[in-house]
């Protein structure tokens, strides 16, 4: 059952009570990373593995987004600006005890590509938070993998 999250600001990437950081180069430049990110929405489940579904909603002003095992989230995007940084707020989700969770995606160019950096921010009840920081090494594993089979298939569409 969908639940409705706190809505929460793009402050919230850096004063969460949980927050996830990952980063990794790519060779890919980042406005090819960005436009991945944010105008080919329906692409990530090609190359994000937890996603099996993602679809703008309201014009593009927000997401839906479905993972792998049936977790789902209905998302607002907070910033969008190409080639640096594209960030959504997720607004409802079936996930039990989260209270508000902000992800931002900071595009750095970097020579022979892009350095990438994926912040996750969320905030619960303590259960949720241990649960997390617990689950930290994975999100970072999926992250890494993710954004390899990307880079990847970006190299693909240059080539």
């Amino acid at each position: 059952m969908a639940r409705a999250l706190r809505p929460v600001g793009l402050d919230f990437a850096g004063t969460a009570p949980v927050r996830l950081a990952f980063e990794t180069r790519v060779t890919a430049a980042p406005q090819a990373v960005y436009r991945a990110l944010a105008e080919d929405v329906a692409g990530w489940s090609q190359w994000f593995g937890a996603v099996s579904l993602a679809r703008p909603t309201h014009g593009g002003a927000g997401r839906e987004v479905v993972l792998r095992g049936g977790v789902r989230f209905q998302e607002t995007v907070m910033a969008a600006e190409p080639e640096r940084r594209y960030a959504y707020r997720v607004d409802t989700t079936n996930v039990p005890g989260v209270r508000a969770l902000l992800e931002e995606w900071r595009l750095t160019a970097a020579a022979g590509g892009t350095q990438v950096r994926w912040t996750f921010a969320a905030d619960g009840p303590a259960p949720f938070r241990l649960a997390l920081a617990a689950a930290r090494p994975g999100l970072g594993l999926s992250f890494r993998t993710a954004v390899r089979t990307l880079d990847a298939r970006l190299a693909g569409q240059r080539a």
